[in-house]
């Protein structure tokens, strides 16, 4: 089985986040970035196949040079092999074509992602591969097992849980559950060393559409000061929330 993991190279949370150029473009200055962690729950999983069904790993990235650590990182986990397509990444439709072209041209039986990354937040570049693709599509997956050309897997849905049962070719949008965050694994000094020797290939674009652009961003407003009432002051407190949180 040819498992192919999707990885988003995105900043850390704990990062001060800043825009420049008239608040058009991330100020990537000073940002730690790291594996989306949707896509190290689903990396892990891709590490039990491996372990478990002898299946192979390639991880892949869109992107530019400055993912390749994050991409190193994931080798350093146990991946087989990395590829890099060398593009900056404009819109989830356009990840989704360069996805598609190379699991076309590897014939990958098993796509992993995550639902969503955490620096946009837009959860459509899963949906988007397995209709490019054709693939039968899990979103929102907290569970799955391969046995032969079969798949079962399952993924919350309002108030519960869906269990399913799927084929091969398959693209998964996994979350926390598909493993736990106690099984997540960090590299250790042995696969390390051994990453600087797997294969990083980089290829070109396929996809020189882009369907949309950023205009602007802008970060939330400030928490405004706390007021303090005092206990016996509930008609100030009454008129507080009535006059300036207008929650009553």
């Amino acid at each position: 089985m040819k498992i192919l993991v999707c990885i988003s190279h995105v900043p850390d949370t704990t990062s001060k986040i800043n825009f420049v150029d008239n608040d058009s473009r991330f100020d990537t200055n000073g940002v730690q970035f790291v594996i989306n962690p949707y896509d190290e729950f689903v990396l892990t999983r891709a590490m039990w196949l491996k372990e478990k069904q002898g299946a192979s790993v390639t991880v892949v990235n869109v992107g530019d040079t400055s993912s390749e650590a994050t991409l190193r990182k994931a080798l350093a986990i146990g991946a087989d092999d990395a590829v890099r397509i060398d593009t900056v990444p404009t819109d989830g439709l356009a990840v989704a074509k360069e996805l598609a072209a190379l699991v076309k041209q590897g014939g990958y039986d098993l796509v992993l992602a995550g639902k969503e990354s955490i620096d946009y937040n837009g959860g459509m570049v899963p949906g988007m591969l397995a209709t490019l693709l054709g693939y039968n599509f899990v979103n929102a997956c907290i569970g799955l097992d391969i046995e032969g050309d079969t798949a079962t897997a399952s993924r919350e849905i309002d108030g519960g849980k869906e269990i399913l049962a799927t084929s091969l070719p398959l693209v998964v949008a996994g979350q926390k559950g598909i493993v736990e965050e106690k099984d997540l694994r960090i590299p250790n000094m042995r696969g390390i060393m051994m990453a600087r020797k797997k294969p990083l290939n980089v290829i070109a674009s396929v996809n020189d559409e882009q369907a949309t652009a950023s205009a602007s961003f802008e970060k939330p407003a400030p928490k405004s000061a706390c007021k303090i009432v005092d206990a016996d002051q509930l008609d100030t407190l009454v008129d507080l929330l009535h006059q300036e949180a207008k929650v009553i």
